[in-house]
């Protein structure tokens, strides 16, 4: 049964859909993320830190701290935490002396890279809990979702003015 009105899901597939993933994520979802080098574990705040950090192009504390929703006092003592670690460099701005400039550091970009929103032992221990058939279907499924979603923003971009 197919319906459109405002607010409430309009089809029984869109709504199974909506129920299932948030079960599938909670259940795979990685809550820490481990360096690869060292073995050392970021919680997943920390490690989305360093996804809006760059190598080259300094972020300033403040543009961070309001970017994610914390006072610069917060993220501060998040960016001492990852600095203690060697994740973050901080270097004052050579224009103005007061204002923090903020860089991931090699190991904080190899940290970020390595990561991945799913934890693949999480996903193993899940998948594993199906039989082989509908290990296969789940499977199937899921690669046939991800080449629509693939297909459907493909297809926005190219809707959208240069």
């Amino acid at each position: 049964m197919r319906r459109r009105t405002q607010g409430r899901v309009r089809d029984i597939d869109v709504r199974r859909l909506l129920d299932a993933y948030p079960r599938i994520f909670f259940a795979c979802h990685t809550r820490h993320v481990r360096d690869p080098e060292t073995g050392g574990e970021l919680s997943a705040h920390q490690a989305s830190i360093l996804d809006h950090l760059d190598e080259v192009d300094a972020m300033s504390m403040t543009s961070l701290a309001e970017h994610m929703g914390v006072t610069v006092a917060t993220m501060s003592l998040a960016i001492d935490r990852l600095e203690h670690r060697g994740y973050v460099r901080r270097d004052r701005d050579p224009r103005d002396g007061r204002r923090v400039r903020l860089r991931v550091t090699k190991a904080g970009a190899r940290l970020r890279d390595a990561k991945s929103v799913l934890d693949p032992i999480r996903v193993e221990q899940v998948l594993n809990q199906l039989s082989a058939a509908d290990r296969a279907a789940a499977l199937r499924g899921l690669a046939l979702l991800a080449r629509a979603a693939n297909d459907h923003m493909r297809s926005t971009a190219k809707r959208k003015p240069s």
